[in-house]
Parts: structure tokens; sequence; C-alpha cells
């Protein structure tokens, strides 16, 4: 399991979502309500992320009961005025954190008290999971639009895992038991054998 790491907490502002973001993983969001647009012009304007965090699929977004403990920071790197009329957003995953208790403002923003979790060392890939790394490029390759801006780090354990996790159609609390796994190859061997079972 994740592991905090020894600091004070911070309170940072919470974002629930059906979907689990990743240290390093890009994820586009689109902005409409005022209580996160509010949020996204103070984390520009600041230079400051917020939290994304899994919250139930039959949960309304934003709504803070049974959210997940862990979510992870979401810094962003890149914003346009869509078409709609709508903000779009592009965050980047920075660093995982243990939500340990939340609190709404007046306009219905979550914040959360958060420590940070301290990531493990990396590993490089093993031979035996060479084959996920491939099957990966080759989906990024396909798939292009947001993921072709992902600096690719191949011979990762945890990046192979981590890209392949929020690509694959995991459902989220599977998604959210990897994210909180700390070992890489526990995380390998967790999709190995999903995607053997799924497509036997």
């Amino acid at each position: 399991m994740a592991t905090p790491v020894p600091a004070e907490t911070t309170e940072l502002p919470l974002f629930p979502l059906n979907t689990v973001l990743f240290p390093g993983g890009l994820l586009p969001l689109r902005i409409f309500e005022i209580r996160y647009l509010d949020m996204i012009s103070r984390c520009l304007r600041h230079d400051s992320g917020f939290v994304v965090c899994l919250a139930p699929q039959e949960q309304h977004e934003g709504e803070s009961s049974e959210l997940a403990q862990v979510g992870t920071v979401a810094r962003i790197i890149d914003w346009e005025r869509l078409q709609d009329g709508l903000l779009g957003i592009m965050v980047q995953g920075e660093q995982r954190v243990h939500i340990q208790q939340t609190r709404e403002q007046k306009d219905r923003l979550l914040l959360g008290q958060v420590h940070f979790l301290e990531e493990p060392p990396d590993v490089a890939l093993p031979e035996e999971f060479i084959s996920l790394a491939e099957l990966l490029e080759r989906i990024l390759s396909t798939l292009g639009g947001h993921y072709a801006q992902i600096e690719r780090h191949g011979q990762q354990a945890s990046w192979v895992a981590a890209r392949l996790t929020e690509i694959l159609p995991i459902p989220p609390l599977e998604k959210q038991r990897i994210l909180e796994n700390n070992d890489p190859l526990a995380r390998l061997f967790y999709l190995r054998d999903a995607m053997m079972h799924t497509y036997a």
C-alpha cells in the first residue's frame, strides 16, 4: 500500500471523477461548473495543483462521500476555450496523496487535508514483461492525440504499468487498487493476469 511521507498536511482542492490519474499521466478535462472554473483560475494564478480522486460512478461528481483516500495531484499544463464555449484543460499527474479529511466551501468546492505519498524506487522492466511494453507502444502510436505528447519510459516498470492501467478497459475501482499498490512489479503481474483472463 501507499506510504505517507512524514510531513505536515497540506490543503488542496479536490476534483472527484469516475477515473484514476497516475503520476506522469495526462488527462483532458472539460470545465463548466463555476466552482471548478474558479478553482482552475486560482491554480493558474498561483501555479498550484488540485487532486484528482476517484468517486464511485453512482455518485455525482463533486460529492465528498465515499471518495477514494488516495488521489493524484494534477498540474495544469495547457488550456483552451473550446468551440462549445467550455474551458478545456490538460493536466498531468504529479505525486500521489493520501486524503485525510475533507471540508466543503460555500461554493461546494471540496478541499482536502492531504499527505504526500512516497513513491517507491523504480525498477527496470523485467524481460518477461517486455511484451507489455511493446503492446503499450503500439497502443500509444495508434491512439495519438494527447498520448502522443507523453515522454516514453518504456524500460521503467512503473511507467509501463501506469500507462497500461490508464488505457486498458479496467474498472475504475481496480485502477484505484493499482494506484495504491507501491510495487511496480505487482502492478505488472496484476495487469498481465487480468489481460490473460479477459482475452483467454
